[in-house]
């Protein structure tokens, strides 16, 4: 190989490993991940079917009617209070089916006044003695349990003798009633 071709083959083996390590030539070459900034990222409004099929189209550049901005999305986490376009809106029929429905007189703290007549009742129930003498969660009733090796070799003894898997005495875990100290320490 002459001196010429082999100092070719060098540059051209040597120049990827030389220009690695910049950053414009990463970028040049497209080596450089972008990855998108988080707080540029907002959601799309879902697509709907528009009520009227009379519609014209969109002029490029106008905006969406149903897009909220993300200055407006930030007001009304804020506030508290929601603009008509990030609470969804309401046609004239929703607002008249949820009229008829009694939306308007619905309790506004319901949860709040449900979870107070709750409390007072659930009170009422348990007395301190109650707590006192019975302070730990009472335990399930102790059954039996199917053994699952015993009752595998029984259903392949009956499948390799013919017999029904019905036949025979089904083997189970027997399990006993805890002692009063038990599990105490």
């Amino acid at each position: 190989m002459n001196p010429f071709a082999r100092t070719l083959v060098a540059a051209a083996l040597l120049a990827p490993l030389a220009l690695s390590g910049c950053s414009n030539a990463k970028k040049s070459l497209g080596l450089d991940r972008q990855p998108p900034d988080e707080f540029k990222v907002v959601t799309r409004a879902p697509l709907a079917m528009p009520p009227d099929f009379n519609l014209r189209p969109p002029q490029p550049g106008i905006a969406r009617p149903q897009e909220v901005t993300p200055r407006d999305s930030a007001r009304a986490a804020l506030t508290g209070v929601e603009t008509p376009m990030v609470a969804g809106g309401l046609s004239n029929g929703e607002q008249v089916l949820l009229a008829k429905a009694g939306a308007d007189r619905a309790i506004p703290d319901i949860r709040t006044v449900v979870n107070r007549e709750t409390s007072a009742l659930s009170a009422e129930e348990r007395t301190f003695t109650d707590r006192l003498v019975f302070w730990r969660a009472p335990e399930e009733d102790p059954g039996s349990t199917v053994d699952p090796e015993a009752e595998n070799r029984r259903l392949r003894e009956n499948q390799s003798l013919g017999k029904p898997v019905t036949d025979g005495r089904t083997p189970t875990i027997e399990r006993r009633e805890k002692g009063f100290l038990e599990g105490i320490f």
